[in-house]
């Protein structure tokens, strides 16, 4: 079993409360089978969400947090535990310390960027994690599609691309995690 789940999101509940009602079952589904949220310290959005469902769940929520949003008001007061850190990049890699894999749900920017980093540091061999997208109500459809044109213009393996696990659901998500083998494919191969 996958203990401690990374969750990159936004901090925004997007316009579709179908958003906010997905990330609120991925959290109760994380604190009720006794698994911990690793996720970046926020109380707004999906964030605080996905945070609050895995607390009232009677599971651990983990926030990494740097000190720049904590000076904006932006840290959750209530997790298990908040760890404030001097920056972003302190912030991913200590995410990426804690976890045993990685959940993108909608977000911005700042969710694909960590979404596509930590996707990076396992294919170049700094992790053996899974991966995986919440496809709430087909949000990462179009990214999807692009990942495929990527591969078939031959700046991606398409062996690499099944590596990230995509489901609309998330208990579904949570099952790929825990049958997650690492793929055992040569990184270096042209």
């Amino acid at each position: 079993m996958r203990n401690n789940i990374c969750i990159f999101c936004g901090a925004s509940e997007g316009n579709d409360p179908v958003y906010v009602e997905h990330a609120r079952q991925l959290g109760h589904l994380l604190g009720s089978q006794g698994r911990r949220l690793v996720y970046g310290g926020g109380k707004k959005g999906l964030m605080g969400v996905v945070a609050d469902a895995v607390l009232e769940a009677g599971g651990e929520a983990v926030g990494i947090i740097p000190q720049r949003l904590v000076e904006a008001e932006t840290a959750h007061r209530g997790l298990t535990e908040l760890e404030i850190v001097p920056d972003m990049h302190t912030r991913k890699a200590r995410m990426a310390e804690l976890a045993d894999g990685f959940i993108a749900l909608p977000g911005g920017i700042g969710t694909l960027e960590e979404l596509f980093e930590i996707w990076t540091w396992g294919q170049i061999g700094y992790h053996s994690k899974p991966v995986g997208l919440l496809n709430v109500n087909g949000f990462y459809q179009p990214l999807s599609q692009f990942l495929q044109h990527v591969a078939d213009q031959g700046f991606m393996r398409h062996d690499y691309l099944k590596t990230l696990h995509i489901s609309d659901s998330p208990a579904a998500l949570i099952q790929l995690f825990d049958n997650y083998q690492p793929q055992n494919y040569d990184r270096w191969a042209k």
